[in-house]
């Protein structure tokens, strides 16, 4: 059996990345976000670790699945041409592959992440 030990939230194995991820893109507010990859294994194809988000809205598109688990904060998720809600500190979630519509960050948010990439799928977000 091998098990991969995460770091804390505040104390995480690896560096951030700082950049905006590919496929997030701002449209409204001044939103950043800071991404630390805890695992993936070699093909690339399951990531899994922490991310944080200033306030503001990116345009996303998701093609893979993702599940959340959000320590703090408050964000609303609204799909285009359909339903928002809205999660806060302590709420765990799943986005499925084929999101398309927007993420606001109301509260700075921190969050671990499981993300799931299919096979034929090139990137995890973006057109």
């Amino acid at each position: 059996m091998k098990i991969v030990s995460f770091g804390k939230f505040d104390a995480p194995n690896t560096a951030p990345i700082t950049a905006d991820l590919g496929g997030w893109i701002p449209i409204e507010g001044s939103p950043t976000m800071k991404t630390w990859i805890e695992h993936a294994p070699a093909d690339g194809k399951f990531l899994t670790g922490f991310w944080e988000a200033m306030p503001g809205t990116y345009k996303v598109t998701y093609n893979a699945d993702e599940m959340v688990h959000m320590f703090k904060g408050k964000a609303t998720l609204t799909e285009d041409g359909g339903e928002s809600r809205t999660f806060i500190g302590g709420d765990s979630f799943f986005v499925e592959a084929g999101f398309k519509g927007t993420w606001k960050t109301i509260e700075k948010v921190q969050k671990i992440f499981a993300i799931r990439i299919g096979q034929d799928v090139a990137a995890p977000f973006g057109d």
